[in-house]
């Protein structure tokens, strides 16, 4: 599942120990595992390996320019939902023949700068949209590739922030328009209907709703490859991660919570690749946080221990700043220290960080290990949305992130500084 273990009584990331890191970079600080990434992608390559496939990584979930570069050699296509995450996938390596550009809000520049770079299709969410697009395209002289991204209103289980597929949501066109819109769009001279694609939410820990939203494509999808001769159907991202127990799994030691019920991507591809091995065209998958969200850790050391009326906090150097799930989703992430407790003495506790705000925490009332004034802790499963959700709020600077390859460590975005925060602001 992951390269993060105990060895001798010490937190290492493959063959690197994370407190030596701690002390030479400083915290907050995010750390990667090469191997977990690169064996999360090729497990799922492997277990798609019956379908004509691609998988595009979703980049919102981690877009340093490392982990792109990683994914792109070993062959993977990217999913894009702004020009920026273009640019960066191009400074990365990857190829825009292989990208499909997602989002409600296209801009013109970016329309214009995916059209110009040839990226493989946009995933349209609405008729305005398609409208936009076919006028550039036009003013461009080329045939832009669309796929619209179809609302199935199927529920995902997922927390209401993530969930993507219901009728309320934002996203895509339900799938009781679809058909009249792709033959509307097929009046449009300067459009290529190229596929069709849905997403119906993140972090999904259940099987059924895959399946559930696959199956009630499969009729539209067949139609219009009929019809309009699509390419591809991409069935999107979601599938969860272990966020509990993710160091303890299959133990019985301090850590140990609850069993996270996510299935494994041998699970998943067992419930949807018997659904689309029949289908006439390739299958796309746009996973993220599957791919890189184990394959990560924020570093963090303890300031205070404090004492309250009705309870204890332990107050740490990152803040919600620098990882936002716990505030905004109630995201849970398991406090492990950097060298093993030799008890199994536990306290319950609130690990708060020092921005100035309530929200600002990352467990409440959570039973960890006792920790001590400058114990180091890692904050597990942190590789997605993670630092791509960090921000400079209270002014704090980002942190640096570290990717491990064996027992190498390389800086991949250094420590931003107070100068750089405030580079492009004027007094007047």
């Amino acid at each position: 599942m992951h390269s993060f273990q105990y060895q001798n009584g010490r937190l290492v990331c493959e063959n690197v120990d994370l407190e030596t890191l701690a002390h030479e970079h400083g915290t907050p600080l995010y750390v990667y595992s090469s191997a977990t990434i690169l064996d999360h992608y090729r497990r799922l390559d492997a277990a798609m390996e019956t379908l004509p496939h691609q998988i595009c990584y979703a980049v919102k979930a981690n877009s340093n320019l490392a982990v792109l570069a990683l994914l792109a050699k070993e062959g993977s296509g990217f999913d894009i939902v702004s020009g920026g995450e273009l640019f960066r996938v191009l400074k990365a390596g990857g190829a825009a023949a292989k990208c499909t550009f997602a989002g409600v809000g296209k801009t013109t520049e970016e329309i214009e700068y995916g059209l110009r770079e040839g990226i493989y299709s946009f995933n349209v969410e609405s008729e305005a949209e398609l409208l936009r697009i076919n006028e550039i395209a036009q003013r461009l002289n080329l045939r832009a590739p669309v796929a619209i991204r179809v609302n199935p209103n199927v529920e995902a289980g997922t927390h209401k922030y993530i969930s993507t597929g219901k009728s309320d949501n934002k996203f895509g066109i339900d799938i009781e328009r679809v058909r009249d819109v792709y033959a509307a769009a097929a009046n449009l001279p300067h459009l290529h209907l190229r596929g069709v694609q849905m997403h119906i939410g993140s972090q999904i820990t259940k099987s059924g709703p895959f399946a559930a939203a696959v199956t009630k494509m499969l009729p539209l999808v067949a139609d219009l490859q009929r019809e309009h001769g699509i390419e591809f159907f991409s069935i999107g991202g979601g599938l969860g991660i272990v966020y509990h127990d993710s160091i303890g799994a299959g133990q019985e030691a301090w850590w140990k919570q609850e069993e996270s019920p996510a299935i494994t991507i041998e699970e998943y591809a067992q419930s949807v690749v018997p659904l689309l091995k029949n289908l006439p065209v390739k299958i796309l998958f746009e996973p993220g946080r599957l791919i890189v969200g184990n394959a990560g850790v924020l570093l963090t050391a303890v300031q205070f221990v404090k004492q309250g009326a009705s309870k204890k906090f332990v107050i740490v150097d990152a803040g919600m700043n620098d990882l936002i799930r716990p505030a905004l989703y109630q995201g849970y992430h398991e406090v492990v220290p950097l060298r093993q407790p030799e008890d199994a003495i536990t306290e319950r506790i609130d690990l708060v960080g020092p921005v100035c705000e309530s929200g600002d925490f990352f467990a409440q009332d959570r039973d960890v290990a006792q920790l001590g004034q400058g114990e180091l802790v890692a904050l597990m499963s942190a590789g997605a949305y993670g630092f791509a959700m960090a921000s400079n709020y209270n002014s704090r600077p980002r942190p640096a992130e570290i990717m491990i390859t064996g027992d190498a460590a390389k800086v991949v975005r250094r420590r931003e500084s107070l100068d750089e925060i405030i580079a492009g602001e004027s007094i007047s």
